[in-house]
């Protein structure tokens, strides 16, 4: 029998089968649209056209969920216990922000209209635009259906009480770093436009992770060229990582950044985890304790300087040494 790893694979590559089919049947829709006379083409094939390559690909995304999570189930040697069956007409029909597929699509007409008009494109130019538009918003729907279904049919299956991230490359690195993060049954899935990411149904377990998810931040950052590091990192964040800080401190650092008035100038700097709950307030709050300036308790402990970026680190340190050592001074190295 195939591991769960092998299966969630197996349905990723099914997922995006069907995201294809129906980002080719729009495109073939998309065709029939005449900037010169849209309305009578919008109003005739093209609409009903495009509706129909979105829900068919939705419904059959979701088709599969049922059976991939009990595959998982099995692969795992647990018993199923369903709680009802899927009903895959339910994810379908409507965009994932809750509104009429019609008027999702109509927004690349819009679009295309919008270049010719107003921007001034040649026909053509405006209607690869507008086509960009519309592919990216099918696929996006499509694969959120069955993510939803997946949602959907791991809450309804008692025998599993979670679900790990599995991120299929090339990816962003916001879903990198959370590639084999687990989740309770009920997290909602994060994603983002054109998000290939998806649920592999677990028993977590209070100690240790069920298992390990597709792949490792740090040794998938690790497989990439020095040119994909720097373009998906950004090259003062792919710099970090090289010099041994992880991928999520350095991800997750971006968004809180800000611009500071330190070290007499102004340097960029980061809200995250400089909270009182944060990692690196409780660093700083711990180090104050040790040199004596505030009381073990860390009572009146406030943080007296920002939290740099790791580019600023950078323009900042004197020597790769000192780098280092501020890396290590700002929380990005342990």
């Amino acid at each position: 029998m195939p591991a769960a790893e092998d299966i969630a694979l197996a349905f990723y590559l099914r997922q995006q089968r069907i995201v294809r089919r129906s980002v080719n049947q729009a495109q073939s829709v998309w065709r029939m649209l005449n900037l010169s006379n849209w309305e009578a083409a919008w109003q005739g094939a093209v609409a009903a056209g495009l509706v129909g390559a979105i829900s068919g690909g939705q419904s059959e995304a979701a088709a599969h969920a049922d059976a991939y999570v009990a595959a998982v189930i099995a692969a795992d040697g647990m018993d199923s216990d369903p709680g009802g069956k899927l009903n895959p007409g339910a994810f379908a029909g409507v965009a994932a922000d809750g509104r009429p597929l019609k008027s999702l699509v109509y927004e690349s007409v819009l679009e295309s209209r919008w270049l010719l008009e107003e921007v001034g494109q040649s026909e053509i130019d405006s209607m690869i635009g507008g086509l960009e538009k519309l592919l990216k918003a099918v696929s996006t729907e499509v694969a959120d259906a069955g993510r939803a279904a997946t949602g959907a049919s791991i809450t309804g299956n008692r025998t599993i009480n979670g679900y790990i991230r599995v991120v299929n490359a090339p990816a962003c690195s916001r879903c990198i770093i959370l590639a084999g993060k687990e989740y309770g049954w009920n997290a909602g899935f994060q994603r983002h436009p054109k998000c290939d990411c998806v649920h592999m149904p677990a028993k977590l377990i209070k100690r240790g992770r069920h298992h390990p998810g597709a792949f490792d931040a740090k040794d998938y950052f690790g497989s990439l060229s020095a040119a994909e590091q720097n373009r998906i990192f950004t090259n003062a964040g792919a710099q970090a990582i090289r010099d041994g800080a992880s991928p999520s401190s350095v991800v997750n650092a971006r968004r809180g950044m800000y611009t500071a008035d330190a070290y007499g100038r102004p340097v960029r700097a980061t809200r995250d985890s400089a909270t009182r709950r944060g990692a690196w307030f409780r660093q700083e709050r711990q180090r104050a304790i040790q040199r004596g300036l505030v009381p073990r308790s860390g009572a009146g402990f406030r943080l007296m300087s920002p939290r740099l970026m790791p580019e600023e680190i950078y323009r900042l340190a004197g020597s790769r040494s000192e780098a280092i050592a501020m890396l290590h001074r700002f929380g990005y190295l342990t």
